[in-house]
């Protein structure tokens, strides 16, 4: 299994690829993070495309031959396994020739077909909880992708819709999605979103994500999920959720901390 429960399990990359000298600023800094703390579990993650932009006009990454190549840099020069989205049942077998982890966008967390053809690949399947779903509903997209042989699966949250531009994350969602024997992650910078709340594009309060990813772990959480970029102000997607790199090791070392004392 990819997943150690011995180690804490750490998501972590920009939102969107972007580039061959963004991937690399980014990977080795997590090269460096992974090698002082070997309790970590990093997973590079980075999206080959951004298909749920608020609007039309949003660029939307490097698309799918040049992301997985982007991938497939990381992982031979960096030596991560990689995480990426997937957005139709026609991308996975390709996808996952490249990437160890296939991720169910939150908005898709419900298509059967999705979730088969991902399972089919034999890779391991993360699916985000839906802004829209209670964690008690995540059962039956597990059950899905158990019937459909999933070799692994893990559960992320992003918290749910609260009102209008707003996410809340209940952080009963931990141990209730984890009863249903799988791991659970908590995705720390999608929860500060503000969807739509920009002019056309989603606004965001990263001063929370150091709150809720620590909260999470305190919770129960097996794992987060964050994202992280040089210059979040240059990111082409979510730069107001996204932790800037400089600040990023400091965050991680102080949920290492909660996550060691809770299992203490």
């Amino acid at each position: 299994m990819l997943f150690d429960k011995r180690r804490l399990l750490l998501i972590a990359g920009p939102c969107s690829l972007e580039s061959e000298s963004n991937c690399r600023t980014v990977a080795k800094e997590l090269k460096a993070l992974a090698a002082k703390h070997p309790e970590l579990n990093i997973i590079f993650k980075g999206s080959y495309d951004k298909a749920n932009r608020t609007s039309l006009g949003g660029d939307r990454g490097p698309g799918m031959e040049a992301g997985l190549a982007l991938l497939a840099m990381v992982k031979k020069d960096y030596g991560f396994s990689v995480l990426t989205d997937i957005h139709g049942p026609d991308q996975c077998a390709q996808v996952g020739k490249v990437a160890d982890v296939l991720q169910i966008p939150a908005f898709m967390c419900r298509q059967t077909d999705l979730l088969v053809a991902a399972a089919k690949t034999g890779r391991v399947v993360n699916v985000k909880k839906g802004q829209f779903l209670s964690p008690f509903e995540m059962r039956f997209v597990v059950d899905k992708l158990n019937g459909a042989g999933a070799a692994e699966i893990w559960q992320t949250d992003r918290g749910t819709t609260f009102g209008y531009q707003n996410l809340v994350v209940d952080m009963r969602s931990f141990p209730i999605m984890g009863g249903f024997g799988h791991p659970t992650i908590m995705d720390a910078t999608h929860a500060v979103q503000l969807p739509g709340a920009a002019g056309g594009s989603s606004g965001g309060q990263r001063e929370y994500v150091p709150v809720l990813a620590k909260a999470a772990l305190a919770a129960g959480a097996d794992g987060l999920f964050m994202e992280t970029h040089p210059d979040p102000s240059k990111a082409i997607s979510d730069g107001p959720s996204q932790v800037p790199l400089a600040e990023f090791p400091a965050l991680v070392e102080s949920c290492l901390r909660v996550w060691k004392a809770v299992r203490a």
